[in-house]
């Protein structure tokens, strides 16, 4: 998970096109990850447990704690301001956006690079989240195990990936022509406070109200879904979603990436954050695919199976937790 993080954090940072005179006490890193190095834990707990504990690796530790992607990242790139770190299961990704963009808010830090990243697809990762009954099983039809918001859904695929985005304040961007993808106009984070793995609509709909209140309640032309293709998630963030907008007729096209990339656990929302921004962009919906059968209590746009030009100049991004963690961005095309 560090190496995907710090390669996406790179270019990142080349993308945006830093002037020399940049304060690298003024540039922090805000990294997220769900589970961090489990492919690690488990590799070092086999050796435990078959050489012992004298041939455990000495970097076994430093691989594994989440909180090292942000580690490394400050010491490749010399960032010398905040260097924090999420932890929050699914919603890891958009906490980081939070708290990098609090960090600038507060003035401790200039500009901010967001770092998700997770890596956890190993036999101790897929066997925990079987055992839970988290995943899809439908092994027989791989590329379509997946189907967010469709009537058949019955669990998610794990994924695996990295996305980084770096904050700053426009006044610092605009002068040495740095491009622009978007504006971060809003933000919230929730607890349901009900069950360790179950979600509510309550703690969800709580996040989208506050980050659509801090946003100044604008005119939504599209919402990245935490969309996860499981039964309960799915259609307790279509009824917070009607909710939240008064109602079906007027929601916006929704669409959940998970049936594409699988779900990336803490990076997700640092994925689906750069995914909503390209998607301002170039003015395209990305699609739900797997989506075939209707479900009566998940009746929204959800721009099935193909992708749709569409006028976006704003953007919303859920990502929900386990724990009863939620977190909500949206974003403005500048």
């Amino acid at each position: 998970f560090i190496q995907l993080g710090l390669k996406a954090a790179l270019e990142a940072i080349e993308d945006a096109k830093l002037s020399e005179d940049t304060d690298m006490e003024r540039f922090g890193v805000a990294s997220a990850s769900g589970i961090g190095g489990l492919p690690n834990i488990e590799k070092n707990s086999v050796v435990c447990a078959t050489r012992g504990p004298r041939r455990i690796s000495p970097f076994f530790i430093p691989s594994s704690l989440v909180n090292m992607l942000g580690g490394f990242i400050s010491i490749y790139q010399g960032l010398k301001g905040p260097n924090l770190s999420s932890v929050t299961a699914c919603a890891a990704g958009t906490h980081a956006i939070g708290e990098a963009a609090k960090s600038i808010m507060v003035g401790t830090a200039d500009k901010m690079l967001v770092v998700g990243a997770e890596s956890a697809i190993c036999e101790v990762g897929i066997g925990g989240f079987a055992a839970m009954k988290a995943l899809s099983t439908r092994n027989d039809d791989p590329q379509t195990a997946s189907r967010p918001f469709d009537t058949d859904r019955e669990g998610f695929v794990m994924g695996e990936g990295a996305a980084a985005l770096v904050l700053e304040t426009y006044e610092d961007a605009v002068p040495r022509g740095a491009t622009i993808y978007g504006e971060l106009i809003g933000f919230a984070e929730t607890g349901d406070a009900n069950h360790i793995t179950t979600p509510t609509m309550d703690g969800p709909l709580r996040a989208m109200k506050g980050a659509y209140k801090m946003a100044g309640e604008p005119k939504v032309d599209y919402v990245n879904a935490h969309g996860t293709s499981t039964p309960i998630n799915d259609k307790n963030e279509t009824a917070a979603l009607k909710e939240l907008f008064g109602g079906k007729e007027n929601c916006p096209p929704v669409s959940s990436i998970k049936g594409q990339l699988g779900h990336c656990l803490g990076a997700a929302g640092a994925i689906e954050a750069v995914v909503s921004l390209m998607a301002m962009r170039d003015g395209v919906l990305p699609p739900t695919i797997n989506y075939t059968t209707p479900d009566e209590n998940c009746d929204l746009d959800y721009v099935p199976n193909e992708a749709r030009k569409a006028e976006i100049n704003v953007a919303m991004s859920n990502s929900f937790g386990f724990g009863g963690t939620n977190g909500v961005v949206i974003f403005k095309k500048v």
